[in-house]
């Protein structure tokens, strides 16, 4: 973490704001297979205002915004090809824009690795029958259904969970 504001109540302050919005994504992804646009957007909001009220430098600030944009094109490109979609695309971005470069790396390999348990998760659930009682929640029915595809919301979020400690981090510092 930041020396200036290694455990400083701001950084607890904003880091609990950050978990709490890829939280709220995880459940929204979870129930319904969809990202609302306002969770991306609270992300960037609440990172302006970390970055303001610390002060950030400009060329860290222009780390994270490059991290930020390279990965929203990265996602655009796995929506285009129908590997994810639209708003894990967005979330995914603005995830990356609190990660910066120096901590993108760890948070690319957690989201793969919890991505792929989510999917391979979901593969295994949907070769059993589902019992009735579970078919009568909508949002397990829709989980278990074939046809759809992997919420990776849930991935992002556990993801970001597990690179916590690459959060705000900058090498030499």
């Amino acid at each position: 973490m930041f020396d200036s504001c290694a455990a400083s109540p701001t950084l607890i302050l904003f880091s609990l704001l950050f978990f709490s919005i890829m939280l709220v994504g995880a459940i929204y992804d979870l129930f319904t297979y969809t990202i609302p646009n306002f969770l991306p957007l609270f992300l960037i909001g609440t990172f302006a205002a970390f970055a303001l009220w610390q002060a950030l430098p400009w060329p860290l600030l222009a780390a994270h915004a490059g991290a930020g944009l390279g990965m929203l094109v990265a996602g655009w490109v796995l929506f285009a090809l129908g590997l994810l979609g639209g708003g894990d695309a967005k979330l995914f971005a603005a995830t990356s824009l609190w990660m910066g470069w120096h901590g993108l790396l760890n948070y690319l390999i957690m989201f793969s690795l919890c991505g792929g348990i989510l999917a391979l998760s979901l593969l295994l659930f949907r070769r059993l029958p589902l019992l009735e009682r579970l078919a009568r929640h909508g949002w397990i029915a829709t989980l278990h259904d074939k046809a759809q595809g992997v919420p990776y919301g849930i991935a992002l979020a556990a993801g970001a969970m597990l690179a916590w400690p690459d959060l705000l981090t900058v090498p030499g510092q």
